[in-house]
């Protein structure tokens, strides 16, 4: 497969996220400003779409199948929710009404929709969809755990967009990334078998390298597969404009 990312964006600087929540040094340190605690939400650095972004417009929480002909990819369940914030002042507050799109490969490797790389998928649109964000700024996902192909480390793509269909919009990409011990187990169970070994882990890919860390998604054993939440804030002043 191809090696599909290069890192954009920026990661904000110590001062520079003191100044957005206009808290003192020590109040970022201890974690309270003035007796109240430090808004949870957290500004993510960006990476690249890659190319195998596809805007389907496909609106459905469970992305597993393919919708024409509702095959369901093999993997181990994986349900991940991205909890949307907008900086606000000196805190933040839920970004309702933001489309998030998610996209990634099968167990396998294959993206759908896409040819070159050693396969052809084109017309089929597994493992791809959006969901609008609640009140609560959640949009909820149920999918499979992603498999990893060559010169990559396994990663979820995401793309939040505040006005997908209008001409001007802010639009935020990023990537998810997973522990390397966790990624060994699942990619240790059947439906991964074909893959072949995983040469790339975190800390040798070049994405994660800038910013992954910041990145990674938090799981929990949670039937038989894995659920996790994702708390990202916007600053809507630094996002690009469509």
């Amino acid at each position: 497969m191809h090696t599909d990312d290069t890192p954009v964006g920026r990661l904000l600087s110590r001062r520079e996220v003191v100044a957005l929540l206009g808290l003192s040094s020590g109040a970022l340190l201890t974690g309270r400003a003035w007796g109240q605690p430090v808004p949870s939400c957290v500004v993510r650095p960006q990476q690249t779409e890659g190319p195998f972004f596809v805007d389907e417009r496909l609106n459905r929480s469970d992305i597993r199948s393919d919708p024409a002909s509702g095959v369901v990819k093999p993997g181990v369940l994986l349900q991940v929710a991205f909890k949307v914030s907008r900086l606000a002042g000196s805190g933040c507050a839920p970004l309702a009404g933001a489309h998030v799109d998610v996209w990634h490969c099968d167990a396998l490797g294959a993206y759908s929709d896409t040819s070159g790389w050693g396969a052809d998928t084109r017309g089929q649109k597994f493992l791809r969809g959006y969901q609008v964000t609640d009140e609560g700024g959640l949009a909820r996902f149920t999918t499979i755990y992603p498999g990893g192909y060559s010169g990559r480390a396994v990663h979820i793509h995401f793309k939040i967009r505040t006005q997908p269909a209008a001409a001007r919009g802010d639009e935020f990409t990023s990537q998810l990334y997973f522990d390397d011990a966790l990624t060994d187990r699942v990619h240790a169970t059947p439906a991964y078998g074909g893959r072949g070994p995983r040469r790339v882990r975190n800390e040798s890919d070049g994405p994660f390298r800038s910013g992954g860390r910041q990145l990674l998604l938090p799981l929990a054993e949670r039937g038989q597969g894995y659920a996790g939440t994702f708390d990202i804030a916007l600053d809507r002043s630094q996002q690009r404009r469509g």
